[in-house]
């Protein structure tokens, strides 16, 4: 799958290059998600963000634009990421689920790239689902 991350920090990156064992085509960016650097995200299927970069309506129909489908964040938090708007353009939401909030940045990268991992093989990613769609299989329960 090829992906975008935004806003990465050192730690984070080291451990999702390892975590991710060159299965998925991962560019990797320092800056921010801004509508400056939302161009960066053209041809990629997944949007990865960290550090709670905000996904506004405005934000989340340019990504659609660009062919984003799938967003991932590293955090179990979710509300700098507009669901309704993802929801409407059919974008698939994960994020690291809510029992990994104590997870250092290692295993928070192991769940992100299983994230991918399902998506890739198109599969719900289970207890990391935020879709505001139903998925093609059953939600585990939260």
């Amino acid at each position: 799958m090829k992906a975008i991350a935004y806003n990465i920090k050192p730690d984070e990156k080291e451990w999702l290059v390892l975590a991710n064992y060159k299965k998925h085509d991962i560019t990797i960016i320092a800056n921010s998600l801004t509508a400056g650097t939302l161009s960066f995200a053209a041809g990629k299927e997944a949007l990865l963000v960290f550090n709670n970069d905000e996904l506004s309506e405005a934000m989340i129909v340019g990504l659609t634009a660009l062919g984003i489908k799938y967003i991932a964040t590293s955090s179990s938090e979710t509300d700098h990421l507009d669901l309704k708007a993802a929801g409407a353009a059919g974008i698939k939401v994960a994020n690291v689920p809510l029992a990994a909030v104590d997870m250092d940045a290692k295993l928070r990268m192991e769940q992100v790239i299983k994230n991918l991992d399902q998506w890739a093989a198109g599969k719900c990613v289970g207890k990391s689902c935020c879709c505001q769609n139903e998925c093609a299989t059953v939600k585990t329960s939260k």
